[in-house]
């Protein structure tokens, strides 16, 4: 189908929005969605870490990723950011046609 979903976690909703608003404004992403008050428990430097952080959900496509994730990176608080992808397997194409003209 050729488009993604990128799922990305930021430090609280201010960044998140930051964020989308570049990735958006700069065509590598059609659309955010912000998901504020998610509880992350995960390893990090030895130890446990239980935060409240926020839930960045972009759709793009394959061949916007790799600029997708150096902008995140570059945009972003934490030293080690996560920013993963997902394939859109099925759906509206019309929705993921409209991915596709957006990112373009």
């Amino acid at each position: 189908m050729s488009a993604i979903m990128v799922y990305v976690t930021a430090a609280d909703r201010d960044e998140a929005l930051t964020i989308a608003r570049a990735v958006i404004a700069e065509r590598l992403a059609a659309c955010a969605n912000i998901l504020p008050g998610v509880t992350s428990v995960f390893h990090w430097d030895g130890d446990i870490i239980e935060d409240t952080e926020t839930v960045l959900i972009l759709k793009s496509t394959p061949a916007n990723l790799d600029r997708l994730t150096e902008r995140v990176k570059s945009l972003h608080s934490y030293d080690c950011p996560c920013v993963v992808a997902l394939p859109i397997e099925g759906g509206n194409r019309a929705f993921i046609d409209w991915i596709r003209e957006e990112t373009a």
